[in-house]
Order: C-alpha cells, then structure tokens, then sequence
C-alpha cells in the first residue's frame, strides 16, 4: 500500500511511503487482537481487593449464650460470618489477573490491527517532526489540520519526544506513543493513527524480524 506523506500543516510534500504488506497487509486475525486486548487490560487490573475473613476479624470468640436452654438457635463466636460485622464467606484477596501470551501472537495481533486500519484508510503519514516547546497549542494546531479536533488519535513517533508527548498530555481523545511501546488496545482505541516517516520503518523492523 503506498500512502503520501504529509506535513503538520496537513499539506502534502510530494513524498510517499509504501507500507510492508507483511505488517499492513495481513489478513486480521481477530482472535489474537482478542487475546492481547484481554491481556493488556487485565495488567491494568491493580488485584489488591481484599475482605477480612473470620480469623482477621477483632472480637470476642466467647460463645454467645449456653447451647440449649434459650429457645433460640445454636451460636458461637460473634465473628461468624452470619452476623453483622463477623468475617465475609469466600471474600476477594489480592491475586495477579494476568496472563502468559506468546510473543507470535503479540506480535500477529499488532500486525491485525494495524492491517485493519490500514484497509480502513484511518492511517496517515506525517513527515518527522519535533516541537521546540511543549505547547498544547501547538498539538491542537497539528489535529485541525488533518480534522481531528475531538476524534481520538493516536500518534506514533520512532522514540520518546518529551515536547511532543507533553503538548498533547492536556487534550482529551489525543495520544502520542513510542513505536516500540505499541499495543493492540491504543491501536484499536484509536479513530485515526498518524504515524511519522522514521516510526513507520521502527515498525516494519520490528515486526518483520
């Protein structure tokens, strides 16, 4: 697939880029985008809910009244799980929600979704760039011009640009990533990925190796 290549102003250079039918081009497997999407937001997942149980509870294990006698039913320590404030029956502990996943699969997966973009023409190529400032303006200046004031981006740099990544830190629906810390889940999130020149070959290599 070739594509042309356009500056931040959105004006076209005259370039074009064509992308790796082996990283753009594939057939989607949708079952590895569901695998490395259900992994990622299982990592999110902080697993520290947690319930006491009868044994962490602070009270009294006096048994409450004689056996029999009472007329009333059978009872022991008041930190039964029966009663108001006793311990909770098979409450959540903290546990790890992730899982183990091949990197071929990872790596299928980031190819689909990026293939998907691609046959949905919702990729474009920017020339390298870099501001001299972190300035919001300057990013919101950058989606006027492709259109993309209020439709979530994604835009993929060949590596950490602290004032690119800070000018668009403050808009909502905006994000900037390093080409080596792509995911399936940003690449899916995303309406329209803009991705510089240099990032679109840090791609192709890492995924074709």
């Amino acid at each position: 697939m070739e594509l042309k290549v356009f500056d931040i102003t959105g004006k076209e250079t005259g370039n074009k880029v064509t992308l790796s039918d082996e990283v753009f081009g594939i057939d989607p497997n949708d079952h590895a985008i569901y695998l490395d999407v259900k992994q990622y937001l299982a990592n999110q997942r902080q697993g520290t809910s947690k319930s006491k149980q009868r044994n962490e509870i602070s009270g009294s294990t006096r048994k409450l009244h004689r056996q029999k006698g009472t007329g009333g039913s059978r009872k022991g320590s008041i930190k039964n799980p029966l009663f108001r404030g006793g311990g909770r029956i098979f409450g959540p502990q903290p546990r790890d929600y992730g899982f183990k996943l091949n990197k071929k699969t990872k790596r299928l997966a980031r190819k689909s979704a990026l293939s998907h973009k691609a046959k949905e023409n919702n990729i474009v190529v920017l020339t390298d760039f870099d501001f001299d400032a972190p300035k919001t303006k300057n990013y919101l200046n950058l989606l006027n011009s492709f259109q993309l004031e209020g439709v979530k981006s994604l835009l993929i740099v060949p590596e950490n640009k602290r004032n690119v990544f800070l000018s668009s830190r403050n808009i909502q629906k905006a994000n900037v990533i390093a080409a080596s810390e792509l995911n399936t889940y940003d690449l899916l999130n995303a309406g329209k990925l803009l991705i510089t020149e240099s990032a679109v070959k840090t791609i192709e290599e890492a995924f074709t190796k």
